[in-house]
């Protein structure tokens, strides 16, 4: 540690954000750019370098982060880098996008703010990008193998940098026209623009990983072709069979599933559109889900010109301090949180009690009503106790145009055939079942990340890559010298 006393002498201070009446008029990041690195070295200081770092298990990935933090705080950025890129494929990904769970289980935080561990991770990858300091690292010699993964998200990104820098031959299939997954089409611009990505991709490409888009396969390409060209196969299509609201006014028109609205308005930013066919401008929108799928419709849903935006959550109004009987440190608390959208869209909201933050608490959708014509025109709701059972008397009305649903994703999308096509045992939840070294039930084929665990975070979704990346080099050539950071029964013990 640089500074013994710097934990003592040094107050938090997170990456400012941008006046929202500026970030709202555009879709870049919602940061200040150019204001993370004069405070990052101070907030580097602020790390105790712990006997026992507990926010080591607080990370899927292992990042070794009291060891980049002394980097950062002498400013030696290339160390730093290498020990970040030693244990996580993408920090300039979870730098943006991870929760950071990694901070709940910082020892300074049970009874100060934590160190600022997500900042200090996203400084490091901006500053290693712009020092030219993560080159392609192409592998010496070919192994001969060949393997498919299939689905280009963090997972399968991760699997496939890893297996093509082992040797191997590697082929990434994805169904969009681009690679990404859910961070291309999912993610909004502001909270990652897509150039991080893109440059991820080059790098790749750069290494030898070969790509494939606008292939589904299992439709474009059936399960025994892919196997009699490949000699294993890894599962990384993600979660993406969404829950349902089976309510009536369901079949109601302007009454859509999350991720049937977030592509369009990427799409957008892209220059794919001119305008989303499903935009909110001018639009009341209510988004029933709490969650960060629900935030991520909201920040577009106001840069779309909303006129108005409630976002329901089922729970109750959390705490702002972390409540120690039920949920100790270095557990992740459901504390209260106000992201980035939820302040923009503070003076957007219509039900008399709202948060101001646009979230209703402890609200539980009743059914939507439409005119005539057959379009959505209101929400009805009540408000739940702790149990979820109704409270009399608190029901209410909500103008909606625009009802999203953000309710969280079951397994993998079956549509496509693939699962039913390979003979894949499933489990009963709807994730692909698999053994502790990531193997499904048919030789050669793994599955890893959502797909297999279920709807998860960004870093357990890397985290995986990798260690399904080790487990398939072991079944190619006997070893493996990949690093493994977890196994399939690893739970968080944050989350």
């Amino acid at each position: 540690m640089a500074d013994p006393k710097g934990f003592m002498t040094t107050r938090r201070e997170e990456w400012p954000r941008r006046p929202i009446g500026e970030r709202v008029r555009d879709w870049d990041e919602v940061y200040v750019p150019g204001a993370l690195l004069p405070i990052i070295g101070g907030q580097a200081d602020r790390c105790m370098d712990c006997g026992v770092p507990f926010c080591h298990d607080a990370c899927p990935l292992g990042n070794l982060i009291p060891e980049w933090n002394d980097l950062v705080s002498r400013a030696d950025w290339r160390a730093a880098s290498d020990r970040l890129h030693a244990t996580n494929n993408f920090p300039e990904f979870t730098g943006r996008l991870c929760p950071a769970p990694c901070e709940a289980g910082c020892v300074l935080a049970i009874n100060q703010p934590a160190v600022t561990i997500k900042n200090v991770e996203c400084a490091i990858a901006d500053r290693a990008w712009e020092m030219g300091v993560v080159p392609a690292r192409p592998p010496e010699r070919l192994s001969g193998k060949t393997v498919a993964v299939i689905g280009s998200g963090p997972t399968g990104l991760a699997a496939a940098q890893q297996l093509t820098r082992a040797g191997h031959t590697v082929v990434v299939y994805e169904k969009d026209d681009r690679i990404g997954g859910l961070m291309r089409y999912g993610i909004p611009e502001f909270k990652m623009e897509k150039h991080h990505l893109e440059r991820r991709v080059e790098q790749m490409r750069a290494e030898g990983t070969r790509f494939r888009t606008a292939t589904a396969v299992g439709r474009d390409m059936s399960a025994s072709e892919l196997r009699s060209r490949y000699d294993a196969v890894v599962l990384a299509t993600g979660a993406t069979a969404w829950r349902e609201l089976p309510l009536p006014g369901r079949e109601l028109a302007g009454v859509h599933q999350a991720m049937e609205y977030l592509p369009l308005a990427n799409r957008v930013c892209a220059g794919d559109l001119e305008s989303s066919p499903m935009s909110a401008a001018g639009r009341h929108v209510v988004i029933v889900g709490g969650g960060d799928t629900g935030a991520d419709c909201l920040g577009t849903a106001v840069r779309e010109g909303a006129a108005s935006v409630t976002q329901l959550d089922i729970y109750a109004l959390p705490g702002a301090e972390r409540d120690e009987g039920a949920e100790p440190w270095p557990t992740y608390p459901k504390i209260y949180r106000l992201s980035a959208a939820h302040e923009e869209a503070g003076d957007l909201r219509t039900a008399p009690a709202a948060e101001a933050d646009a979230r209703l608490f402890a609200a539980s959708t009743l059914r939507f009503t439409g005119d005539e014509a057959g379009r959505v025109r209101a929400l009805h709701l009540v408000e739940v106790d702790a149990g979820r059972r109704p409270l009399p008397g608190t029901t209410r009305e909500l103008p909606a145009d625009l009802v999203l649903l953000a309710l969280g994703f079951s397994g993998p999308d079956r549509e496509d055939g693939l699962v039913d096509q390979l003979g894949l045992v499933m489990e009963p939840r709807g994730t692909i079942a698999r053994d502790e070294g990531f193997a499904t039930n048919v030789a050669g084929v793994f599955a890893a990340g959502d797909a297999a665990r279920g709807q998860s975070l960004i870093v357990w979704a890397i985290a995986e890559g990798r260690a399904v990346a080790a487990a398939v080099d072991r079944y190619l050539t006997g070893a493996s010298e990949l690093p493994a950071p977890i196994s399939p029964y690893d739970r968080p013990m944050t989350v």
